[in-house]
């Protein structure tokens, strides 16, 4: 069982699973269609959900069981997640397995393969070629009295969801902003300004590299009036918009929106748009970012070439760390709220349809929230002389 790219006659592309014998599977491939195009999931969702069913499969092949009625054993799938690993040409390596064994995926991994796995036999039972019963083998339904709070809803009522019965406790990971000056020496170590462009747009104005590698020249607007353009968004900009790209760069959000830029990300793509007409004339492609120094010349970059760049950007500027875009995108916010930013000009910046959406990109610079501590006053009795009596 493997996963397998598909590029159909109209240029869209998604991923499905072929089996053994290099057929594809039919369940599995209309589940992640309708994923693609039914559901307007993004190529890259395709692929790794494509992986995670070929992993549940290859375990009901090697352990004959059903892949339809093999839910109610998914607690033994977890234990051969954490221990088998997967082929290396076509064989699987021998490995120490069970209790004092080293797991080869984590509890992440593990919960990640789940949701897939999940997600094909909810498919399954919803175009009834798995009986009704699968869901109570993989749910159970849970009412929200254990939901935060703010979960809860404004009516207070009671509500009933369905909740795994399989998923493994992940251990906590800190989440972590890049920090300016780890920014500024990525910036110091590019050999070119189309990457010092790309850091600019992850770590000034706040874009995911799929939005990156996803805009087009006709999306940015440079000028002071664009309604020569037909905008009438005031100032220099970038519209970021969802898209079927070539390069299966992917925007996040469903819905259009416009990213303002400042002098130095202006400066900066005068500085590429240079660049670029020195080693292309008026070629290439319409996208905005794409190959200058090899092969295929003028195609645009993909979303994984940006982040193999700010992976060695990283390495070059001596970080010690891989600052990846989504970090990048934290730093942005958390500069835009420490510079007096409202939570809706955030939001705003952000791209986001939610107020709730912008939370976990905020990092409070230390400075301020020390200031703000200090801004509150001391009770009487407390302060001063009457406190030391």
């Amino acid at each position: 069982m493997r996963a397998f790219p598909v590029v159909l006659p109209s240029g869209q592309k998604y991923w499905t699973v072929l089996d053994d014998d290099l057929e594809v599977v039919p369940a599995a491939d209309r589940w992640l269609r309708n994923l693609r195009f039914g559901r307007d999931r993004a190529e890259l969702t395709t692929k790794a959900y494509a992986g995670s069913v070929a992993l549940y499969l290859r375990w009901c092949r090697s352990t004959n069981r059903q892949w339809v009625s093999a839910g109610r054993d998914l607690g033994l799938f977890i234990i051969w997640l954490k221990y088998i690993p997967a082929p290396r040409g076509g064989v699987v390596p021998v490995v120490q397995s069970g209790p004092g064994a080293e797991p080869v995926r984590g509890e992440r991994r593990v919960n990640r393969v789940l949701v897939a796995v999940r997600g094909l036999l909810s498919y399954a039972v919803s175009v009834s070629e798995a009986p009704r019963s699968v869901l109570g083998q993989i749910y159970e339904l849970a009412d929200n009295r254990d939901l935060p709070a703010e979960a809860q809803g404004e009516d207070g009522g009671l509500f009933y969801r369905l909740r795994p019965v399989h998923r493994l406790r992940e251990p906590d990971t800190e989440v972590d902003r890049a920090a300016d000056a780890e920014l500024a020496a990525m910036f110091a170590a590019c050999h070119n300004a189309r990457d010092r462009l790309i850091v600019l747009l992850v770590g000034r104005v706040g874009l995911r590299r799929g939005q990156v590698a996803g805009l087009r020249r006709s999306d940015v607007h440079l000028l002071p009036d664009s309604r020569a353009l037909g905008c009438d968004y005031p100032g220099a900009h970038v519209h970021v918009r969802r898209r079927e790209n070539v390069n299966g760069a992917w925007s996040k959000s469903r819905h259009a929106w416009v990213a303002p830029l400042d002098f130095l990300v202006v400066s900066a793509f005068d500085l590429y748009y240079e660049e670029r007409h020195r080693l292309l004339g008026s070629g290439g492609s319409d996208f905005l970012l794409v190959n200058l120094f090899r092969a295929p010349l003028g195609e645009p970059v993909s979303p994984e070439a940006v982040g193999e760049l700010l992976e060695r950007l990283s390495a070059r500027a001596g970080l010690g760390r891989r600052v990846g875009a989504h970090m990048a995108r934290r730093a942005f916010a958390s500069n835009v709220a420490d510079a007096g930013g409202t939570p809706d000009e955030v939001q705003a910046a952000l791209g986001q349809k939610s107020p709730a959406s912008q939370g976990p990109y905020l990092f409070p610079d230390p400075g301020r929230v020390r200031a703000a501590v200090e801004r509150v006053p001391s009770p009487r009795g407390i302060d001063g002389a009457e406190g030391g009596r």
